[in-house]
């Protein structure tokens, strides 16, 4: 006998709260993981809507006390059943629990009540009106009411009129409305006040395609393949191809989701696409309030609204039948789920576009490795966009400074000599200027120059960053502990302590010494804090409102600016050396994004890079914007290595408050996961050895094959079960992103 784990309130309230029944023996073929159910409940046996999450073959309750499904409905794959299919896949994939795939992809927490507004409609048919029109006009005291009957008959579409529409078209008239219900004219119905996050213009802009964006469209269309990489230049059009994607997507009767790496990236988006598609966009992200989030859900489950715009929770927007989903900066890191599941969204959109047939299009001017190997081999299919669009505009000239020279000129300032002439020009034109650091804050670290102390995190093992904006504080940026700057050294005493070192907050303020008529606006973590605040910050930029804009690599994801013509990258080797085998790959796409906001317009830009290590293949690839070369010379690494794409790995995180219990923990796992078909490295510390009080061990296991991975996590899973040691004990599972498809 069969028994399916239903819930029977898709609310994540009841997530936890799991009925176990009995499947008939005539069910039995038909029910599947994702089914909607009717099924027998309480004391009344009334007969209610379930969902199956999962199956055993034994019983939690004894077999009499257990109920059986009463039947499935017809044509019931409905929008909740695709998302818990893809909770199953989600947890099978990732090792995560089934309540924390079911609490991902169900995103709205709960109902948040909403208002409502007076929508008014004709109560008799367009012909009674448009006479009773005609009788009222002729006569001066009856203007009011035949001009809001004019104002009726001119909503041919049925859509209903609002107070607002006729107090602007029809002074003064709600005496006359008053009036025309009374006497049956009109009626008056209640409907949902969605709150709706962004408004933006709506005039249908249509854009002609160049012959390149067209091939890309019909390529993709008549492809039979399920994902596709549009890989073009900066400035190359891709957003219009998107629209142009997604246009023929809503005209077959289906939704489209289009995902973005950053919400600072929001208001450009919504924008472009509120131009083409008006009301029909919406949007959603976490600095949205729970009430916004819930009514784009509802407007989305419910065929309101068929395009959503947001970043990686975008994607489970509960539209009923998408067949598009559309992953711009594909090659982005912020598609990668910190928190368990550790999922990456494109592997996910993925697997979502297979469940309902859909199709998956990746854009970038700097693919992945992994996804760019993927369409060369023909997994994926391989679009190209070589030119820019935007007036036939250039791509910016580049240059490549050696910071070491500058010093050896006497130079200590971070900005290069060749930098600071080319912001003077700039600024003299009255053009305008990116400065790149991906560092936030004032100083990265505060040290005692007499004894070497530097002050660090007591919870976690990293060092603190000054933030002189917000009153001298020292701040870790992992769990956000604050502390006073102190004017001594708490190790020895000593005066000597000062800060080293460099964040976004000090270039402001070097910025503001060395060029103080320029206007400067920053743009980080820090400075975003407030909903919305990313959105005015580059909308006063984009209107000319400062000259310099000072930013982390928010700044350098997919913005348009068409009188930025010069971009400098402060220190291009923050990211070089992190110790992570993507640091190279991640290199090069932020120096090439970073050069890629110059010149898109009608003037020609300059990107300026400045390195301790100019003959980097990542740096001079990217100062040639030629990823070709950069992905001849890495995937050979790759392939040495057995990294993604060459191979599939996993790493495995244990976390306690005790060193030596991780270290034995880690031991353990290690010993037990071993098998044939996998390569275990030893156990080693984390990125970040200690955080939040925790410390952290990491095991990273390499496999030819996805489910080599998989089964010596089924392992390691089956013996973290029945050992006491792991009852306290935190193990995470990350295998690494897009290496499932």
């Amino acid at each position: 006998m069969k028994y399916a784990d239903i819930i029977v309130d898709i609310s994540l309230e009841a997530l936890n709260r799991v009925f176990q029944y009995i499947v008939p023996e005539i069910l039995e073929s038909k029910v599947r993981v994702g089914s909607q159910v009717m099924v027998p409940f309480g004391s009344g046996n009334r007969i209610i809507k379930g969902f199956v999450i999962g199956f055993s073959e034994k019983p939690d309750y004894a077999p009499d006390k257990l109920k059986e499904i009463y039947s499935i409905p017809k044509g019931s794959m409905v929008v909740e059943s695709q998302m818990i299919c893809l909770a199953d896949w989600m947890c099978r994939m990732y090792g995560c629990t089934r309540i924390q795939a079911l609490k991902t992809v169900l995103c709205v927490r709960r109902k948040i009540q909403g208002g409502t507004k007076k929508i008014y409609f004709l109560a008799v048919s367009r012909e009674e009106a448009e006479a009773e029109m005609k009788k009222l006009s002729v006569q001066p005291r009856f203007a009011s009411r035949a001009a809001l009957l004019a104002l009726f008959l001119d909503d041919r579409e049925g859509k209903g009129i609002t107070e607002d529409i006729m107090k602007k078209n029809v002074p003064p008239p709600m005496n006359a409305l008053r009036t025309l219900i009374k006497h049956g004219w009109i009626e008056v119905r209640e409907a949902s006040d969605y709150r709706i996050p962004f408004l933006g213009v709506e005039d249908g802009k249509q854009v002609q395609l160049s012959r390149e964006q067209q091939k890309a469209v019909e390529d993709i269309c008549e492809d039979e393949r399920m994902v596709h990489l549009l890989y073009g230049v900066t400035g190359s059009g891709k957003t219009e191809v998107y629209m142009q994607l997604i246009e023929r997507t809503l005209m077959s009767g289906r939704q489209a989701i289009v995902l973005i790496p950053e919400i600072s990236l929001t208001y450009q988006n919504i924008g472009r696409f509120r131009q083409r598609f008006g009301r029909r966009v919406s949007v959603m992200n976490s600095r949205m309030s729970e009430g916004e989030r819930y009514d784009q859900y509802i407007q989305a489950k419910n065929g309101e609204i068929d395009i959503m715009i947001g970043p990686r929770s975008a994607l489970f927007t509960p539209f009923p039948n998408p067949g598009l989903i559309i992953v711009d900066e594909e090659q982005d890191g912020a598609y990668k789920n910190d928190t368990t599941p550790k999922y990456h969204a494109v592997d996910v959109a993925v697997e979502r576009m297979r469940l309902c047939g859909g199709k998956v299009v990746l854009g970038s001017a700097t693919p992945s490795v992994v996804a760019y190997d993927r369409a060369v081999r023909g997994i994926y299919g391989l679009h190209l966009l070589k030119k820019r669009v935007a007036g036939g505009a250039a791509m910016a000239e580049t240059c490549v400074v050696d910071l070491r020279n500058e010093l050896k000129q006497k130079n200590y300032s971070i900005f290069s000599r060749k930098l600071q002439r080319e912001m003077e020009v700039r600024l003299e034109k009255k053009e305008q200027i990116l400065l790149f650091l991906n560092r936030r804050g004032y100083a990265g670290f505060i040290s005692c120059r007499s004894c070497g102390h530097v002050i660090r995190c007591p919870h976690c093992d990293i060092s603190m960053t000054l933030h002189k904006a917000e009153g001298n504080v020292l701040k870790c940026h992992y769990c956000g502990l604050t502390l006073p700057l102190p004017g001594n050294c708490p190790e020895c005493g000593s005066g000597y302590i000062g800060a080293f070192g460099m964040g976004t907050q000090k270039v402001v303020e070097m910025l503001e010494k060395r060029f103080p008529q320029a206007r400067i606006l920053r743009a980080d973590r820090d400075s975003m804090r407030r909903k919305n605040s990313s959105m005015e910050v580059f909308q006063a930029f984009s209107k000319g409102e400062a000259d310099i804009l000072v930013g982390t690599q928010m700044i350098v994801k997919g913005h348009d600016f068409p009188n930025v013509t010069l971009v400098g990258v402060l220190a291009a080797d923050l990211s070089m050396f992190s110790g992570d085998y993507l640091a190279g790959e991640r290199t090069f796409q932020l120096l090439t994004q970073a050069a890629g906001r110059a010149g898109r317009g009608e003037k020609p830009g300059l990107a300026v890079i400045q390195t301790y290590q100019p003959e980097h293949y990542a740096v001079t690839c990217a100062a040639a914007q030629d990823f070709e070369a950069f992905y001849s010379q890495e995937i050979l690494y790759r392939q040495l290595m057995r990294y993604p794409p060459a191979g599939h790995m996993m790493a495995v995180i244990i976390e306690h408050e005790d060193e030596m219990t991780a270290r034995e923990g880690s031991l353990l796992l290690a010993g037990v996961m071993a098998g044939k078909d996998v390569h275990i490295l030893p156990p080693a510390e984390g990125f970040r050895a200690k955080e939040k009080d925790c410390y952290r061990k990491v095991i990273y296991i390499k496999s030819n094959e996805i489910n080599g991975l998989i089964r010596s996590r089924e392992r390691a899973q089956a013996f973290i079960r029945g050992e006491a040691l792991f009852r306290e004990i935190n193990v995470q599972f990350d295998i690494n992103p897009m290496n499932l498809y």
